[in-house]
């Protein structure tokens, strides 16, 4: 086959190279060739496309970038107080880094982010292009633009969480000389920029999608918009939308708090009633499909005497602060945390599907993430052999957070009574007693703190003590060389300051 110009965006400057049969969808078209004018059927294949790539994980270099692997798992998890690096002191200094306040432009975690976050808008920049002119009816269109849609604003969500300003990329470029000469794919736009665009991506979303019930099972709803939306505005404070929104989301009517809190991050709990927002795994080509390497990178890991076929890396373990932040009774910290056995009869940890990790003189940490677990019995869940694919969901937005953020709007607008309502909800499921908080302070703090521990190890976190302004105490308060007005964003990658010619200014502080 004659080979084609492929042209991507590598966040921002844009390469042109020659690739030899390519099938991915950013290549220009070859003339006379389908395109979504002509072929319907290509519109939707598409949109699996933009979904596709929320499984990406390359942290070393990898052409699709990390959106959902140990760079995520390290940003938005191991540098909160939640969780600490885990595996060996020497194992990935640069997660390190992260963890400690003491990164740099150079560190290649952050560099994935910033390129796998690019690389999945460029997928629905171009999706976004080619369905204005798909050959389907309206409705159908402006669906499939409503799940992109969304995408592309998750995406611009967290890198505005994790960068702050960041380039304003809503269109694919015509050529280089066209990349090259638009400002917008080399300079970065304001917080509220981004902020604004986001919005108006889930607003379309929220105009055109049906209800959980009407779509298929895993695809981006109303309800989702909603929520990504409400939660858009709770960074921003402004608790009247919040509120509104998250009050549509419960009158609903098509979620609920499943009763047993253990089972939402077992397979048998993927997109139950209190699903909103899930990356979706199975099987393909007679494989295991899934975020690379989320359930490898957290795997309990040998250590001491060994003597047994380990689960993973050992990266994100809990932290000693989050195990001992639970109150006495409250079932969420079994199902959240795998407590390595230390007690004298080497007992070790049975799991729900019958796995027993060793004591803890044959394992590296003493503490490990329960909700990244993803059994490899094939009897309890699904699993082909692949560690670095598991069939593994990734819960990113579910009800009981929508719950906590109506608590928090509603005590935010005067209403503490209401805030406490739903806040005892999440409480009563955990097996604890209603909050006896009463002042706006009170209530403030108490939902703050029910966060952490009902959204334990979720990759919120960090996110929420930066828009709370507690940050600098937390970390500085356990030692961490947190700086504050500098380390609640992370360094802009050196690389893609070069590659715009300098154009592209960095945080504050690096």
């Amino acid at each position: 086959m004659k080979p084609k110009l492929k042209i991507f965006i590598s966040s921002f400057v844009i390469v042109t190279i020659i690739a030899s049969c390519s099938k991915d969808f950013l290549d220009v078209p070859v003339q006379g060739k389908a395109t979504t004018a002509t072929d319907p059927n290509l519109a939707q294949n598409l949109v699996t496309g933009v979904y596709n790539s929320l499984y990406a994980g390359e942290a070393f270099g990898g052409s699709g970038g990390d959106v959902h692997g140990i760079s995520f798992i390290t940003a938005t998890k191991i540098i909160s107080d939640d969780a600490e690096k885990g595996s060996t002191v020497a194992d990935q200094p640069n997660i390190g880094a992260i963890d400690n306040f003491t990164v740099t432009s150079t560190n290649n975690f952050v560099a994935a982010l910033w390129s796998g976050y690019y690389s999945g808008i460029a997928k629905s920049n171009q999706a976004v292009e080619a369905l204005n002119i798909a050959a389907v009816d309206q409705i159908t269109k402006n669906q499939l633009l409503g799940e992109v849609r969304f995408i592309r604003a998750y995406y611009y969500f967290n890198l505005v969480r994790l960068f702050g300003k960041v380039p304003k990329v809503l269109r694919v470029p015509k050529d280089a000389q066209d990349a090259n000469s638009d400002p917008a794919f080399q300079t970065r736009a304001s917080v509220d920029t981004i902020y604004n665009i986001i919005q108006q991506d889930l607003q379309f979303a929220v105009n055109n999608l049906p209800l959980k019930n009407k779509i298929g099972v895993g695809h981006i709803s109303k309800g989702t918009a909603q929520t990504l939306l409400a939660k858009t505005y709770l960074y921003q404070k402004n608790w009247q939308q919040v509120l509104a929104l998250t009050q549509e989301v419960i009158n609903s009517g098509q979620y609920n708090l499943v009763s047993d809190y253990s089972t939402i991050w077992r397979q048998v709990g993927d997109n139950n009633i209190e699903s909103i927002f899930e990356v979706q795994t199975g099987q393909f080509n007679n494989g295991d499909l899934g975020v690379n390497g989320y359930s490898t990178w957290q795997g309990p890991r040998v250590g001491g005497r060994g003597g047994w076929t380990d689960l993973g890396f050992g990266f994100g373990t809990p932290s000693l602060n989050l195990v001992n932040a639970y109150e006495a009774g409250d079932k969420r910290k079994s199902s959240t945390i795998i407590i390595i056995d230390q007690t004298p009869k080497h007992v070790g940890t049975i799991l729900y599907d019958g796995f027993r990790i060793p004591s803890a003189d044959s394992v590296q940490s003493l503490y490990y993430n329960y909700k990244a677990y993803h059994s490899e019995n094939k009897n309890v869940e699904n699993y082909l052999g692949n560690r670095d694919q598991k069939q593994k969901n990734l819960h990113i937005l579910r009800y009981a957070e929508v719950l906590l953020m109506n608590a928090e709007a509603a005590n935010e607008s005067g209403q503490p009574g209401n805030a406490i309502t739903q806040l005892n909800k999440i409480r009563t499921r955990a097996g604890l007693l209603g909050s006896k908080a009463s002042s706006l302070t009170d209530v403030r703090n108490a939902i703050w703190n029910e966060r952490r521990l009902e959204l334990a190890l979720e990759h919120d976190r960090f996110f929420d003590l930066v828009r709370t302004g507690r940050v600098a105490q937390v970390m500085q308060g356990i030692g961490k060389n947190f700086v504050a007005g500098k380390n609640e964003l992370l360094p802009v990658p050196s690389l893609q300051i070069a590659l715009s010619g300098g154009k592209l200014d960095q945080n504050n502080g690096y």
